[in-house]
C-alpha cells in the first residue's frame, strides 16, 4: 500500500466550497475519505463526485460528533488526517451583536473544532502519526470590522492550533492552522449579497471593495486551499507543526 492509500482522513464541513475542494484533493491521492456537514443532500452530490464516506454532523454538538466519528471508525478505520473546515460567519456590529450570534459564532468555530480534535488526538497519538489542520482564515490573524465574533473564534483556533502542537510534537503528530483570505464561495457570495443590501452598490463594486484588502486584487480559489491541506498530509512536511500558514494573496 502507499502512503496515501493507507490514510483516513476526514473533512468537516466537507459537502461544499472549500471543505469539497479538499475532499476532493485527498481523495484523488487514493486516501479514504469521509465527508461530515449538516445536510444529507449535499453530502450526498459531493460524495458521489469522490466516492466518499458520509456522516451527517453538526460539529457544535457533543452527541452528534461522538456518534459520527464511531461509525466513520467503524467504517472505514482509524482516523489519520483531520480536516476541521467546518464553519459559519454572520455579521453585526459589537455593540448590537445578539448573545446567541456570540455563542452560535464560537459554537461551530472553536467548540466544533475542539470536540472533532478531540474524538481522534488519543488514537493519533497512540498509533504514532497524524495530521490535524484547521482552517482557520486570515480572520485568525488579523480583525476585521462588524465580524468581531468569527474573529474572536478563529483567534481562538489559532490558539488552540499552537498548543496542541507542541503536546503533540514528540508523538508524531502534526497540528497546522491554513488561514485562506477572502474565497470563491457561497459564503462569500452571501457576503457580497449582504453588501450589495446594505451599501445600495452593484455586485461588480462590492466584489472590489471585498477584496481590496488582498494585494493581488482577487478571491482565493478553493483548490489553492486544497492543495497546501494536501501538502500539510504529505509524508515529508513532518517537521511542519504549529504553524498559521497564510493563503491570502499577501494579505498578512
Amino acid at each position: 500500500m502507499s502512503y496515501y492509500s493507507k490514510q483516513h482522513a476526514v473533512v468537516t464541513g466537507g459537502a461544499s466550497g472549500i471543505g469539497a475542494a479538499i475532499a476532493g484533493q485527498l481523495a484523488q491521492t487514493g486516501m479514504r475519505v469521509t465527508l461530515m456537514g449538516r445536510k444529507q443532500e449535499r453530502l450526498l452530490a459531493t460524495a458521489d463526485r469522490f466516492a466518499a464516506a458520509i456522516q451527517q454532523v453538526d460539529v457544535s454538538k457533543p452527541d452528534d460528533v461522538q456518534r459520527g466519528f464511531a461509525a466513520a471508525v467503524q467504517m472505514n478505520g482509524p482516523v489519520t488526517i483531520l480536516v476541521n473546515n467546518a464553519g459559519a460567519v454572520e455579521t453585526s456590529t459589537f455593540a448590537k451583536m445578539s448573545d446567541e450570534l456570540w455563542n452560535a459564532m464560537l459554537a461551530v468555530n472553536l467548540t466544533g473544532t475542539y470536540l472533532c480534535t478531540k474524538s481522534v488526538v488519543e488514537s493519533m497519538a497512540e498509533a504514532g502519526f497524524g495530521r490535524i489542520i484547521n482552517i482557520a482564515s486570515t480572520a485568525s490573524l488579523k480583525g476585521y470590522a462588524y465580524v468581531s465574533a468569527y474573529c474572536a473564534a478563529k483567534h481562538g483556533v489559532l490558539g488552540l492550533t499552537r498548543s496542541l502542537a507542541l503536546e503533540l510534537a514528540r508523538k508524531g503528530v502534526t497540528v497546522n492552522a491554513v488561514c485562506p483570505g477572502y474565497t470563491d464561495t457561497a459564503m462569500v457570495s452571501r457576503s457580497l449579497d449582504t453588501i450589495v443590501e446594505r451599501t445600495g452598490m452593484d455586485r461588480e463594486q462590492a466584489l472590489a471593495e471585498l477584496v481590496r484588502s488582498n494585494p493581488q486584487g482577487r478571491l482565493i480559489k478553493p483548490a489553492e486551499i486544497a492543495e497546501t491541506v494536501l501538502w500539510l498530509c504529505s509524508p515529508n512536511s513532518a517537521s511542519i507543526t504549529g504553524q498559521a500558514i497564510a493563503v491570502a494573496g499577501g494579505e498578512v
